[in-house]
């Protein structure tokens, strides 16, 4: 073997494959919710926010990826300094670098841009969002991504395993789970079954003074208008008294359910 084969094969070699996990901040489940400025702004004080779960069903199974494939996994997110508090525990969970694209995360299609500006810099081949976040339930930035950096894109994605060259996939769909296989670079969106929930990592004390060493950049925007505003906020309306029916009287059961409930 000549000295330039053997370098090129060692090259081949020791690349690893790069992932982006883009996450999303978001409220916890648990939070009252309230809008402020005439319900045109949401009220973030007393407010604790999370990774968003569907992300970080994905940010695990990239962590598996990591220590079976030594995959490089990077952490991204479009936000203000308010952020960096779950980039830090992402990086405590193990993503080895985390990147803040600083700005205000206006909507799915600005989101979508930002990372897609980041992402072609750094070449990735597979970029890991949430089927959908749960503030605002729209799930179209990994379908956008997908389509800014020209991958193919599969949502609702319960299963990933590379053997080789080869990605194997599972999807859920309605009646049941489609089986597929494809080659890197992809676009996925995660959710529960990727990984379940007793097995997302829960960062001990190693990992978090590990990510407090760890790289965490901050980069500046591109500049993108967004192509949506929101306008006003409106919580549900507060659920009405239960009426309660005797098991006997089935007449009145049929009537509240036609005449006041609607369902019949």
């Amino acid at each position: 073997m000549t000295l330039c084969h053997f370098f090129c094969s060692f090259v081949s070699n020791t690349l690893s494959m790069k992932i982006l996990v883009c996450i999303s901040n978001v409220p916890d489940t648990t939070s009252k919710i309230n809008f402020k400025d005439d319900n045109t702004a949401f009220d973030s004080q007393g407010v604790t926010y999370i990774i968003n779960p569907n992300d970080e069903f994905g940010l695990t199974r990239a962590i598996w990826l990591q220590q079976q494939e030594g995959a490089k996994v990077t952490v991204a997110t479009v936000g203000d300094v308010s952020c960096e508090a779950i980039l830090r525990k992402c990086l405590a969970i193990g993503a080895d670098s985390a990147v803040r694209i600083d700005a205000n995360p206006e909507d799915g299609f600005f989101v979508a841009s930002q990372l897609a500006a980041y992402a072609e810099k750094e070449a990735f081949d597979l970029v890991i969002t949430g089927r959908e976040s749960i503030d605002y339930n729209g799930g179209m930035v990994g379908a956008l991504l997908a389509h800014y950096l020209k991958m193919p894109f599969l949502t609702h994605c319960i299963h990933l395993e590379k053997q080789g060259e080869v990605i194997h996939l599972q999807r859920e769909i309605d009646g049941g789970k489609e089986q597929l296989q494809g080659k890197l670079p992809l676009v996925i969106g995660a959710q529960k079954g990727l990984v379940e929930e007793k097995d997302l990592i829960i960062p001990n004390m190693r990992g978090i003074m590990q990510a407090r060493q760890k790289p965490l950049e901050v980069v500046a925007p591109i500049a993108i208008e967004p192509s949506s505003a929101i306008k006003s906020f409106e919580k549900p309306p507060a659920k009405g008294e239960v009426k309660l029916v005797d098991a006997a009287n089935i007449d009145q059961l049929i009537d509240l359910l036609q005449n006041e409930a609607n369902v019949l």
